[in-house]
């Protein structure tokens, strides 16, 4: 009886295809970059608005057509690349930064299931999937992505031929590196109660309501992902790979045209991807069977941004080793001890 219901499940659920994945991946290529995109002019709007300034306001209405101004200038700016640079290892760096911002969103449930109208030719009833890659590792590759596009910026600022290149690659060695074991730590303590790595597993566990959600049973592992989070996305207050006053732009001071452009898509890209992973690790996901599950997830989502650039309003740059010790004296003896609880309470 058992197995028949098991087939009879396995049976009613949509057959994902390879097409179907293809269809989501170029989905998601093309959204999160226009999100990218659009981020900035939200960005620029926000910090307008919290220093009493307008922000952009004459190209189109509302200064909406600025991103389009924006995307022009970058896509026709002359691609300049120094003398005495690597020039080979100079190119392909941006291209890691937003390769791998991209590749981590593969597995990450990235806007709700749904099937292709029979009516569009071609492509009539393809399901297409939340997640192009539904791993039962999904949070390892996510992270294990994200901390591969530290090479980005690494070999940037290494290949150019330029103190301040070589300045903001030390300190992306020495932040990224840091704030990756805080990373892992701080979500380890959540993995350790659901027992999966799956993003599905993890959503599944906190469907029960509100006083379901993770925050609640692990509020500081919450407080210092999102911290590491700040640090992994080169966020303000612990933006010192580019810190204009004191590095110029650090890793990209040489860099022009649309390869300065990828490594902005692969921050913002990054933004959103820890977005998405503090909304479904802590704050309940999404529910799969109703539309309002994934309007919710989406409005977690846009606080998560939204507290990004609130942040960067109002909070000041830090000292490199302001950061150092924030991460190794007090973040990761935090991480630590909760990890211990936890694994006492489960014990008991």
């Amino acid at each position: 009886m058992e197995t028949t219901l098991a087939q009879h499940i396995v049976t009613d659920l949509p057959q994902v295809t390879a097409l179907g994945i293809i269809i989501k991946a170029i989905i998601i290529l093309a959204v999160i970059s226009a999100i990218a995109g659009f981020g900035t002019y939200i960005e620029r709007k926000v910090l307008a608005f919290m220093q009493r300034r307008l922000g952009p306001m004459h190209v189109g209405p509302f200064g909406l057509l600025q991103i389009a101004a924006d995307g022009i200038k970058l896509f026709t700016k002359e691609d300049i690349i120094p003398q005495n640079a690597n020039k080979f290892i100079f190119m392909i760096a941006p291209i890691i930064t937003a390769a791998t911002a991209f590749i981590a969103l593969s597995s990450v449930p990235v806007f709700p299931d749904f099937t292709i109208p029979e009516f569009i030719p071609l492509l009539g009833g393809v399901f297409v999937p939340s997640i192009a890659s539904d791993l039962n590792i999904g949070i390892l590759f996510v992270l294990g992505m994200m901390a591969a596009g530290l090479y980005g910026p690494l070999l940037a600022g290494m290949s150019q031929a330029n103190k301040w290149g070589i300045i903001g690659a030390a300190r992306t060695a020495v932040q990224f590196l840091s704030y990756e074991v805080v990373t892992g730590l701080s979500i380890l303590a959540p993995i350790m109660l659901v027992g999966s790595l799956s993003f599905v597993d993890f959503n599944n566990y906190q469907q029960e309501g509100v006083l379901s959600w993770m925050i609640w049973q692990q509020p500081v592992a919450f407080v210092l992902f999102l911290i590491a989070g700040f640090a992994e996305t080169n966020r303000t207050p612990f933006d010192l790979l580019e810190h204009e006053a004191e590095v110029v732009s650090g890793y990209a001071t040489e860099y022009s045209g649309m390869r300065w452009g990828m490594f902005f898509i692969g921050e913002y890209a990054n933004m959103i991807t820890i977005s998405i992973i503090a909304s479904i690790v802590f704050l309940g996901g999404y529910d799969s069977a109703s539309m309002f599950g994934w309007l919710t997830i989406m409005l977690k989502i846009a606080f998560f941004f939204f507290l990004m650039l609130w942040v960067r309003a109002a909070w000041p740059h830090v000292r490199p080793d302001q950061l150092m010790w924030l991460c190794w004296k007090v973040l990761m003896p935090l991480a630590l001890v909760n990890i211990l609880i936890t694994a006492i309470v489960m014990m008991v």
